[in-house]
């Protein structure tokens, strides 16, 4: 199986300031995902890796490191649009599939990026594949910073939401079984629809859960969802979270 993993990184953020730059024990973070992820290659599997950056800083970090590398465009409205500049810069064929690993997520579980590369190669209905866990408390289920989805028999995205879904009418104080699924935020793309999706309108419902893939099922697309029993490893969104993650790489 041949794919290609991109990890876009956009030097400015409200929460941390230069994230893709954050030191995590001497290497800058957006270093430490790309590294994470090549561990992936044996002699079978070679996925390419591949930071699309905004900044010229980037660029220098990653290749002080021997990571490759883009440059693409500072105005994207959204981490797909990179995506897309990325596969233009790169010539990859419509049919070519690409995995969207985000930069600020060093402890990124490498078996999901493999399970999600695989799981768009054996459906071809789907033109997105992403992942979820199951949600293990009932204050997790109601909070709706954590996305929830819900599935077919298929493991086919029926809906994304904040709200709690599906919703136990019984037992509203329990969580309804089987247990609800949490949204992990790593997705696989056909790159021809990558190539469509930023001229699709937005939706109504994208803008009402203000959650992208809405979008794509709002004109028909499929997403495909790989259930796993493990939980993410935390990503950084804020100083809290950088300083979290430092304690677990021992710094």
């Amino acid at each position: 199986m041949t794919f290609t993993v991109l990890i876009p990184a956009r030097l400015a953020s409200t929460r941390l300031p230069n994230k893709p730059l954050a030191d995590i024990a001497g290497i800058p973070m957006v270093v430490r995902v790309a590294q994470r992820v090549l561990t992936l290659h044996t002699e079978t599997l070679k996925p390419r890796v591949i930071v699309a950056a905004d900044s010229e800083q980037i660029v220098a970090a990653c290749q002080a490191y021997g990571i490759e590398v883009l440059l693409t465009r500072v105005d994207h409205a959204c981490g797909s649009d990179r995506l897309a500049e990325a596969c233009d810069l790169l010539k990859l064929d419509d049919e070519d599939i690409v995995v969207n690993v985000q930069g600020d997520e060093p402890l990124i579980d490498t078996g999901l990026v493999l399970a999600v590369a695989a799981l768009l190669k054996k459906r071809p209905l789907a033109q997105i594949s992403t992942a979820a866990h199951a949600i293990e408390t009932v204050a997790d289920f109601h909070n709706p910073n954590i996305v929830k989805v819900v599935v077919d028999a298929r493991d086919m995205a029926l809906y994304f939401s904040r709200a709690s879904i599906a919703y136990p009418r019984s037992t509203p104080d329990q969580l309804p079984q089987p247990a609800p699924l949490r949204h992990i935020g790593i997705y696989g793309y056909r790159v021809g629809f990558l190539r469509v999706f930023p001229k699709l309108a937005q939706a109504p419902l994208e803008q009402t859960e203000m959650l992208e893939q809405l979008r794509a099922m709002w004109h028909g697309y499929r997403i495909a969802v790989h259930v796993t029993k493990q939980a993410p490893g935390p990503g950084v969104d804020t100083p809290e979270d950088l300083a979290r993650v430092r304690r677990l790489f021992g710094t």
